[in-house]
């Protein structure tokens, strides 16, 4: 039996909220996704894992950014996702009706159990909550897994950048994205 097929067959209690302060478990959870997350492919920007006091350091940076929202899914109260929104400063007024979907993974071993879609649902209702329209990101065309998923979930394709990263010294072209939540 395969990891996967073993925590598919465990009864698991799954939760998604937004998170304002970390508890020493919850930055522990944190990095360790992330740690999993970039072995996996998928390390919103990293590519090589970082140290620790370093991640550390990231995620108490995040949740101290008042133009940021940290949510948080759990399996059996373990973070296993996370998603972050970026919302525009005070002086943009142009742009103030959209927000950015950023960090926003799940790690391989919590993978088929529903949580990145339920976590998804949670950023739309909490920004469509706060009276924002519309959601804004991107990703790496290596990420085909994310892409299926964000078209899933009805985000629309914008373009596509032909140089949104660099990987191993290579240009890796990015998708991006929206979707409107209000008219």
């Amino acid at each position: 039996m395969t990891d996967q097929s073993f925590i598919q067959k465990l009864k698991t209690v799954e939760s998604v909220e937004l998170v304002t302060a970390l508890t020493h478990n919850d930055l522990n959870d944190l990095c360790d996704a992330t740690d999993a997350a970039i072995k996996g492919g998928g390390g919103f920007g990293w590519i090589n894992i970082p140290s620790r006091e370093i991640l550390e350091r990231y995620w108490q940076g995040v949740v101290t950014m008042p133009l940021r929202l940290l949510f948080v899914g759990r399996l059996d109260g373990v973070i296993c996702a996370t998603a972050q929104v970026i919302l525009p400063p005070s002086n943009n007024e142009a742009q103030k009706h959209a927000v950015k979907l950023t960090t926003n993974f799940t790690v391989p071993w919590a993978r088929g159990q529903g949580i990145s879609g339920k976590l998804l649902q949670k950023v739309e209702e909490t920004v469509r909550e706060k009276g924002y329209k519309v959601i804004n990101l991107g990703v790496r065309e290596t990420q085909e897994t994310a892409i299926k998923f964000y078209e899933k979930h009805g985000f629309k394709l914008v373009g596509i950048h032909p140089f949104y990263a660099e990987v191993d010294e290579k240009p890796v072209a990015g998708r991006h994205y929206y979707k409107i939540l209000q008219e």
